[in-house]
């Protein structure tokens, strides 16, 4: 093998960009091991590419140039450990944020992509799967004081509740009677975040939709009580109500779909 080596022969060589090269050489990462002082061409050796090596291992795991070139010349066993022990609590990270947003999208679609093939015109029985979530503090509501005031304090305290508001969010009522008596008003806000501990059943499921803004469920509770009565259905555990189509798909709030939902037994 020749001793020295072209700029386009140690590119082909190391299966690095002659462009690379020139950067790298640029801000002194990695420069060739000499220049022609007539015409200042680039000359590399074989043994180089030990160098390349180190350089592009540590790039492809996501570590700084900058970082690189400082622990070039003088690294250790020791130095390279506590760099890619750093660089590994970076990826985990990384990955964790990437599992939360699949999550979400995941959530969103499933929800969105429901209410678009649903008849929400018709109020049913039908099956649902369990469902994770994490509920939120007690809702004190006090006369006269509107819907967002209360939607507001459970965002407040998204950091406490370990809540990524990306999530949807939904209402709880402990039970039918609590829905009825107050539908605007859950007793507690949701996160639909399946990390959650806390579980909705899987089973059979009172359903019905209303379209309005939040908490502006119309005449569904009436619909929804009367339609338990002329079946003989008896409904027991919490009402959920799950936004469908919210302001992430639809710019008019009147519009939002939200599906409430109530075990039958």
């Amino acid at each position: 093998m020749k001793d020295y080596l072209t700029i386009k022969e140690f590119s082909k060589f190391s299966g690095i960009e002659q462009t690379t090269l020139r950067y790298w050489d640029d801000i002194g990462l990695f420069s060739p091991m000499c220049r022609n002082p007539e015409n200042n061409y680039r000359y590399y050796t074989p043994e180089q590419l030990i160098s390349v090596n180190f350089i592009t291992v540590l790039s492809n795991l996501g570590i700084p140039l900058k970082t690189i070139g400082e622990i070039e010349r003088q690294r250790t066993p020791q130095s390279v450990v506590e760099l890619i022990e750093h660089q590994e609590r970076l990826v985990d990270m990384e990955m964790r944020k990437l599992r939360e947003q699949y999550s979400i999208i995941h959530t969103r679609r499933e929800l969105i992509k429901y209410g678009m093939n649903a008849d929400t015109s018709k109020i049913a029985v039908l099956p649902k799967d369990e469902r994770s979530f994490i509920l939120g503090p007690r809702n004190d509501w006090k006369t006269g004081e509107p819907f967002y005031e209360y939607f507001m304090k459970f965002c407040d305290m998204a950091d406490e509740l370990r809540v990524n508001l990306s999530f949807p969010i939904g209402g709880y009522h402990e039970d039918f009677d609590s829905f009825l008596r107050a539908p605007g008003e859950p007793d507690f806000f949701f996160s639909i975040d399946p990390t959650g501990n806390r579980k909705r059943d899987a089973g059979n499921y009172l359903c019905g939709y209303e379209r309005g803004y939040y908490g502006q469920l119309g005449d569904l509770p009436e619909r929804l009580a009367t339609h338990a009565k002329e079946q003989g259905l008896t409904l027991h555990g919490p009402v959920y109500t799950v936004y469908l189509e919210d302001e992430i798909c639809t710019s008019e709030p009147d519009q939002y779909l939200a599906q409430i939902t109530v075990a039958v037994m």
